[in-house]
């Protein structure tokens, strides 16, 4: 929800300013950027079908997440799968209404420039680091050997 209102709001501020670039601090820009592919631009092609084929992706993978997260017996899990569905379909939605996704947040700093990125993708991002961190935390922990077997 939140990823809809603020690219609903972002598309317009941006259309008023003629989608140049909003230099909000020194290291950060609002900007328009319209993603046909995936991460960092890779398979941007406008106009192709590669578009179904990632909208199809990201719905398996939506489907596989809802099952972990019926499945799911930690809250931390179940938020952080929570925060990858919802990113997921929230690109989903951008491909359905624009043929693309719609990117706004432009960090750059000291020479690194991210890629532009959207309120889904920052849930997505957080969602897998929150899984990672919880698989390393919660390992368990390694089998003993002994010395007779």
């Amino acid at each position: 929800m939140c990823d809809q209102v603020s690219k609903e709001w972002l598309i317009a501020l941006l259309a008023q300013h003629h989608n140049e670039t909003i230099v909000l601090t020194s290291f950060f820009n609002l900007v328009m950027v319209w993603n046909y592919g995936v991460s960092f631009g890779m398979l941007s092609e406008p106009g192709s079908d590669v578009r179904y084929f990632l909208m199809g992706v990201a719905l398996v993978i939506v489907m596989m997440m809802s099952f972990w997260l019926y499945h799911a017996t930690s809250r931390w899990v179940a938020a952080a799968i929570g925060l990858v569905i919802g990113g997921a379909i929230g690109n989903v939605i951008d491909r359905i209404r624009f043929g693309a996704v719609a990117d706004f947040f432009d960090f750059h700093l000291y020479g690194v420039h991210w890629p532009a990125f959207n309120i889904a993708d920052a849930s997505i991002f957080l969602g897998v680091a929150l899984l990672i961190w919880d698989s390393v935390v919660h390992r368990p922990p390694p089998e003993s050997k002994s010395l007779n077997s």
